[in-house]
């Protein structure tokens, strides 16, 4: 039954059947398909329709008139505003259950190619504060919750914390995020009353006025922390807020600092000022080291991440013989972690600096037996570069959530290596390439990780095998 809210239609009593791509659940109103965000499998609730199209519909929940059984109560007071941990109301064993079936469904309907047996979600042993790294902006426009609205406690617009989710110019201010341990939120906090207490300008995105702009907290699992503070401009009161946080937490390992006048918070063409201590942090893996400086990328769940890497090694099994590609191999993290298990391992990526990064993790490792080279993927993996280098017996590839380029996966044909590891964070994008891989491989193992708990998000590693 339906009925309309202005323009709006209204769906009413629709029970919730399950969850979809991205997150998003799934019910069928005539049989029309219907997506909603914010609702939990077995819910019954009057949905707003949103969106309409030929194929499909999109709403949002208005009134529930019954919960899930499998709902439970969400964590964090800034749950369904924030949209940083939208399965919250869903218990763990569910989320894994749900991911694993997404990974079964790409592989199926988009890659449509044969699939042996699908092992179980590998989950995370950390469901709260799994996270490295965060980033909070600043703002002098505040996103207000309907209880601020309705108390009227809207007088000091200024807030730290994430953007909602379609308000670009918009903060949630946050009091506590379970994404990273502590001291993580005391930095926050700290921060943010020394500069409410010294009046210090935070950032209008819009009007490009104010000073305060970004602040990054990251660690690693040695226990070593980073702070990174952005400032719009040089200003007296910068190094007072620098100075403050060196002297409340003694024990910060590197504390740097950015001038980024520029119209995004991006600082990766910009110059980083160390402040005090060192200009990088150290992550550990078994016996490798990882230098992390303030613009390194490394895997956000450093302890899943470990547990993903392995399952690379494992499906490569080396026996110290082979030369290994390792394709977007970033700062060399997967290169240096299995260089002691190969012959050689030859590291490809598009980012300069994380080359850069790649060759100094091999050096304060030791390890002599990596190659790195900087370029575009499908501009760099050509015939000229196959004819200058040893050819693969194994190729491992992390690509971005876009997975590989047409011309890539097919020179990966071209090249005819005996075995591919293919690790993703999309397996939708992972399932397309894999049709395509169709042609000379065989899928032999399928692993799901989960990276990610409280979100959609899930990675999946796949070994494939040259046809004979």
């Amino acid at each position: 039954m339906a009925k309309f809210r202005g323009k709006r239609k209204v769906l009413e009593q629709v029970r919730i059947e399950g969850i979809a791509a991205e997150g998003k659940c799934i019910a069928r109103v005539n049989d029309e398909v219907l997506f909603v965000e914010g609702v939990a499998p077995g819910d019954v609730v009057d949905v707003l329709v949103t969106r309409k199209k030929k194929n499909f519909m999109e709403g949002k929940p208005l009134t529930f008139h019954e919960y899930s059984k499998d709902r439970v109560e969400p964590f964090c007071k800034h749950f369904g505003v924030c949209g940083g941990c939208k399965w919250q109301h869903i218990p763990y064993d569910i989320q894994l259950k749900y991911k694993h079936q997404q990974v079964i469904d790409n592989l199926e309907r988009i890659g449509k190619i044969p699939l042996p047996e699908i092992s179980p979600i590998l989950g995370s042993s950390k469901i709260k504060y799994y996270r490295n790294k965060l980033e909070y902006t600043f703002s002098n426009w505040k996103w207000l919750t309907k209880e601020e609205i309705a108390t009227g406690e809207d007088a000091d617009r200024r807030a730290l914390g994430f953007h909602v989710p379609g308000s670009f110019d918009k903060i949630l201010d946050i009091e506590t995020c379970y994404h990273q341990p502590d001291p993580s939120n005391e930095i926050r906090l700290l921060v943010r009353k020394y500069c409410l207490e010294n009046d210090l300008p935070f950032f209008d995105l819009k009007r490009r006025t104010g000073n305060l702009r970004n602040l990054i907290i990251r660690n690693s699992s040695l226990d070593q922390w980073m702070v990174i503070v952005q400032f719009a401009m040089e200003h007296e009161k910068n190094m007072g807020l620098m100075e403050h946080i060196k002297t409340a937490f003694p024990h910060i390992h590197s504390l740097q600092y950015v001038i980024n006048d520029k119209g995004n918070e991006t600082f990766h063409d910009l110059e980083v000022m160390l402040y005090y201590g060192e200009a990088h942090i150290t992550e550990a893996m078994e016996d490798v080291r990882f230098r992390v400086g303030p613009k390194s990328f490394y895997q956000t769940n450093a302890s899943q991440a470990y547990e993903l890497y392995k399952i690379a090694r494992d499906y490569a099994d080396l026996k110290g013989d082979e030369v290994v590609y390792d394709l977007y191999t970033g700062t060399g993290t997967i290169a240096n972690f299995i260089a002691k298990d190969a012959k050689k391992v030859i590291g490809l990526e598009y980012v300069e600096a994380a080359i850069e990064d790649a060759k100094l993790n091999s050096e304060i490792n030791g390890v002599t037996n990596t190659e790195f080279y900087a370029g575009d993927m499908r501009e760099l993996l050509n015939d000229d570069f196959m004819s200058n280098h040893d050819r693969p017996d194994v190729i491992i590839t992390d690509p971005p959530r876009a997975g590989m380029h047409e011309d890539v996966i097919g020179m990966l044909l071209k090249i005819e290596a005996a075995k591919i590891v293919y690790v993703s964070c999309n397996p939708a994008t992972q399932a397309r390439d894999l049709a395509l891989l169709n042609a000379k491989y065989s899928v032999k193992k399928v692993q799901p990780v989960d990276m990610f708990p409280q979100t959609h998000h899930v990675e999946n590693v796949i070994l494939l095998e040259l046809k004979k």
